[in-house]
């Protein structure tokens, strides 16, 4: 059984136009913003449409298996799950509403707390915290935003929340099409654990306002079909 996940990171928010790590502020979506998730909405539904029956043709099926396929895969996301925090709950609303749904919120998908440095744009940091941050950039995982969660406590709860979820739905004989949204931060560590890449490696993975990542799941073996695609508008 394939179980297709839309990770998707919020839309842009107010004050973007300054670099600076919000983290667990709670902003809200730009009017930009609101379009970018507009636009991954639509093509989510669009790849799902055109997708679906697909994911169980070819070399995939041979490799991990799915003799099991349903007869009609899910046309449409089945469960939406984010973040707690605004920007993911209003982007969440979004992709859910073409598919009748009603968000199911998850404290433990919202961003890292940065600390003292949260507010603070890049530039701020740099001269205010230069060693601070030079560490933080060349080994994310040794070093931490002072006051701030590490991305080892990053990965316990996000990873955690993911695999529940993925458990909670593995074994259904829809095909069933989940969306996660959360942050760049978060997506970041998600999509390092589900490709096994180590951590220190999480500022090689770019993830763009909106950004549509698709990871198909054959039983228990992942697959990454898109990274930081999608329109971002």
């Amino acid at each position: 059984m394939v179980t297709t996940l839309y990770l998707i990171r919020h839309g842009e928010t107010e004050g973007s136009e300054t670099k600076c790590y919000k983290g667990s502020i709670d902003v809200p979506l730009s009017a930009r913003g609101i379009g970018q998730i507009r636009q991954a909405s639509a093509f989510i539904v669009q790849d799902i449409a055109t997708a679906g029956t697909a994911r169980y043709l070819g070399y995939l099926k041979d490799i991990h298996g799915g003799n099991n396929a349903p007869a009609t895969p899910a046309q449409k996301l089945t469960h939406v799950y984010c973040s707690d925090l605004g920007r993911a709950v209003k982007s969440a609303g979004i992709i859910a509403e073409p598919h009748g749904l009603t968000p199911i919120i998850v404290p433990a998908l919202r961003e890292r707390s940065f600390g003292i440095w949260e507010g603070m744009s890049f530039l701020e940091i740099k001269e205010r915290y230069p060693e601070e941050f030079e560490a933080w950039a060349s080994n994310p995982v040794k070093h931490s935003p002072p006051g701030g969660e590490s991305t080892m406590d990053i990965r316990e709860r996000a990873v955690t929340a993911l695999e529940a979820i993925m458990d909670r739905h593995s074994g259904s004989e829809a095909g069933p099409n989940i969306a996660i949204v959360a942050h760049g931060g978060v997506n970041r560590v998600l999509l390092c654990h589900i490709m096994g890449i180590p951590l220190e490696n999480v500022f090689r993975i770019e993830q763009d306002f909106a950004a549509v990542n698709i990871i198909e799941f054959w039983e228990k073996n992942p697959v990454v079909k898109l990274l930081n695609g999608g329109p971002h508008g």
